[in-house]
């Protein structure tokens, strides 16, 4: 009989714990965003993966974005294979969401940055269905020295789309959009907000060694904090991600670290960083919901063989206006 209740006041225990903080789900490259009472979660999958919550903690999973691979995008990038969409980005205006989202062939710059809108986010909504808009940006090997992929979408306080993307290469790019997002603004002006040293003798078709990708721009406070991933992701166990922060009074920049190095030159403010439990933590995201800044990202589990999960952490800002990790 002590045995018997032993197991069940574990299992209960157990259970009570499962209750107090549910299992991580699977995710690489989150973004958030809230419709109604509900949190829509989407990430790097098969046809972009997409998770609701309605406490931020409990994750169910919801259709995918595309069933089935843009033709425009099999044609466009030669090398990018079934449906596996890269690092989503979402955001509302005018009654419109809208999803920007990476294809490309793993470790080239033949990349590309589609566009997808839907006017909900809940399936079940007689009016949910995604539109596909095609191809924004496009990077070519041996013409361009940026990669167009890990777009984030900011508007100046004018209201005026902008588009930050890049990984690796000469860095972090910026470019003004049309109004309906679906193609650069004319004339066409690209500008560098990041960027760390390549070294000169690779050739251009390589990503190099300045390991820099993963924008995401927030605006608090009157600055404009423009987040990046240093290092590498993707080795499980191995990655080295982090997650660096610089600041600017303007969109366009320059963009300078807590001890004034221009992000141009390699700058850059550690946020977080991985340890023995949490590997390679990185390719952020910031939302704000209820006057509560959140920082997401994703980590690779050393409890799991490295395996990337969700990780969600309450942001706050020190006396200088920094942003800091709340325990």
């Amino acid at each position: 009989m002590q045995k018997l209740l032993l197991s069940l006041l574990l299992l209960l225990s157990s259970a009570v714990a499962w209750a107090q903080a549910p299992p991580r789900i699977p995710a690489h490259d989150p973004v958030m965003i809230r419709q109604d009472t509900r949190y829509y979660l989407f990430c790097t999958g098969r046809g972009i993966a997409v998770w609701s919550s309605s406490d931020m903690k409990s994750w169910q999973p919801e259709p995918a974005v595309f069933a089935e691979a843009p033709a425009w995008a099999t044609a466009a990038v030669p090398g990018f294979r079934g449906n596996h969409i890269w690092a989503p980005d979402i955001s509302f205006h005018n009654g419109q969401y809208s999803l920007f989202y990476s294809i490309s062939a793993f470790g080239k710059n033949t990349s590309c940055i589609g566009l997808a809108t839907n006017t909900t986010l809940n399936p079940k909504d007689p009016k949910y269905k995604w539109v596909d808009h095609g191809r924004v940006l496009q990077s070519v090997p041996g013409r361009d020295m940026w990669n167009a992929i890990d777009p984030n979408l900011i508007r100046d306080a004018a209201g005026t789309p902008w588009l930050t993307f890049g990984s690796f290469w000469n860095g972090i790019k910026l470019v003004k959009l049309r109004p309906d997002l679906k193609a650069p603004a004319q004339p066409e002006q690209w500008q560098t907000l990041a960027s760390r040293p390549r070294s000169a003798q690779l050739a251009d078709s390589l990503p190099g060694d300045g390991a820099i990708e993963a924008p995401f721009i927030f605006q608090k406070n009157g600055f404009y904090y423009l987040f990046t991933s240093f290092d590498y992701c993707c080795r499980g166990v191995e990655s080295t991600y982090k997650i660096m922060v610089g600041r600017s009074k303007s969109l366009t920049g320059p963009y300078l670290d807590r001890a004034n190095v221009p992000l141009t030159q390699g700058g850059g403010t550690l946020v977080l960083a991985g340890d023995n439990n949490w590997f390679g933590l990185g390719h952020n995201a910031v939302v704000t919901f209820d006057k509560t800044d959140y920082l997401l990202f994703h980590a690779y589990d050393a409890a799991d063989q490295g395996h990337p999960k969700l990780r969600v952490e309450k942001l706050g800002w020190d006396t200088a206006g920094w942003p800091v990790v709340k325990p």
